[in-house]
């Protein structure tokens, strides 16, 4: 399995910027998709959620109503859209994959580094002010 992200790049704050993550070597529609950030010299931090399907989204605290994920499961690819850029948004991104629930779930999500199984090799983005 292999998660290539890619978008990252230099910003001025209030900037705007789209991540993609390129899937291979799974059957994408059949996991679940999330991004996390892990800024310089800080801890791994949750950004967003999308399972399978791309019907259920979640966000985290520090980045919520400014990114949105969607997925295109016919391109094995998901997106985070982000917008309003801030300083405090520097951080290398990384996407994670993890196989979903094989029965009846209801509306979940998973905001734990531990929860996926597959990460990329992230993509920095650096946003200055």
């Amino acid at each position: 399995v292999q998660l290539q992200a890619s978008g990252g790049g230099s910003v001025q704050a209030g900037d705007s910027l789209s991540l993609s993550c390129a899937a291979s070597g799974l059957t994408f529609e059949t996991y679940d998709m999330a991004w996390f950030r892990q800024p310089p010299g800080g801890e791994r931090e949750f950004v967003g959620f999308i399972n399978w399907s791309g019907a259920n989204r979640f966000y985290g605290r520090s980045v919520k109503g400014r990114v949105t994920s969607s997925r295109d499961n016919a391109k094995n690819t998901v997106y985070l859209q982000m917008n309003s850029l801030k300083p405090e948004d520097t951080a290398v991104y990384y996407c994670a994959a993890e196989r979903r629930p094989t029965g009846p779930a209801g509306r979940y999500y998973y905001t734990t580094p531990e929860s996926y199984e597959y990460w990329g090799q992230g993509t920095l983005v650096t946003v200055s002010s």
